[in-house]
């Protein structure tokens, strides 16, 4: 594990692997190097890039300096794209591909974004996230009620089906998620709404592919399209037989054609 400080002084902690041109890896919520997809990515990735996957503030090893906001996330990655020392190709999912949005739209040293499902709502159909989804998280974290937390983002914000919601209360993973849950709120903020940025997306200067699922639901895909058709440089793929919880093993192929273009 290595560390770098961030502009207001959190420690960030990463790992770096591989070789080559530099990749770093942004997860989506309740995810980080000890739980989701990106440890899995960063070995796929690693033996074509020199690959950083880090935890986001708040998870797992990285420090926690409070207040939150979006913006201290991009300094984050702006911090880690210092100390690499050159442009690098910025990969995120979910949440963590608005947070990568976000970045690339600060103006970051981005040489070419990718991006996976960012979850905006960009039309009525599917399923809707509650408008005060940031404050009820909010409510319920500081109530230090960190499992509820956990049932209220998966079964109200992402549309998760009760019963399967209540399998999960019941299994060894709850404790995982229940571990990050006080970063719910910080995805939520960085959705903002869950309404697409328009004039961020409009700014994104970097070369950027913008993947959905064909099996995610029609409203995912709608803002998928939506997207790829408001970043000017943008690529459109979508991935046969995949949903939200994309295959490393599918998406890894994809990043690196992408970047290697």
């Amino acid at each position: 594990m290595k560390t770098v400080t961030s502009k207001d002084g959190t420690l960030i902690a990463y790992e770096q692997s591989g070789s080559g041109e530099p990749v770093i890896l942004v997860d989506g919520a309740l995810c980080s190097r000890a739980f989701g997809p990106m440890p899995e990515l960063a070995k796929l990735l690693a033996p074509h890039f020199s690959v950083i996957n880090y935890d986001r503030r708040g998870r797992n090893e990285s420090g926690d300096t409070q207040p939150y906001s979006p913006e201290r996330e991009i300094e984050d990655i702006e911090t880690l794209i210092q100390a690499v020392g050159k442009p690098v190709f910025l990969a995120g999912v979910s949440s963590g591909a608005a947070l990568s949005l976000k970045a690339a739209a600060a103006g970051l040293n981005i040489k070419k974004l990718a991006l996976y499902e960012a979850p905006y709502m960009v039309d009525k159909t599917g399923h809707q996230p509650p408008p005060d989804a940031e404050a009820q998280l909010k409510a319920l974290i500081a109530a230090d009620r960190r499992g509820d937390a956990v049932k209220f983002f998966m079964k109200d914000m992402v549309g998760v089906p009760p019963f399967i919601v209540f399998i999960m209360r019941i299994m060894p993973i709850f404790s995982k998620l229940k571990a990050v849950a006080h970063t719910l709120p910080y995805d939520a903020a960085i959705m903002n709404g869950f309404v697409l940025p328009v004039q961020e997306a409009a700014s994104v200067k970097a070369p950027t592919l913008v993947g959905g699922g064909e099996k995610s639901p029609a409203s995912m895909q709608n803002s998928v399209k939506q997207l790829a058709g408001t970043i000017p440089r943008s690529e459109l793929k979508m991935f046969k037989g995949q949903t939200h919880n994309i295959s490393m093993k599918v998406l890894a192929p994809a990043l690196i054609e992408f970047f290697n273009k």
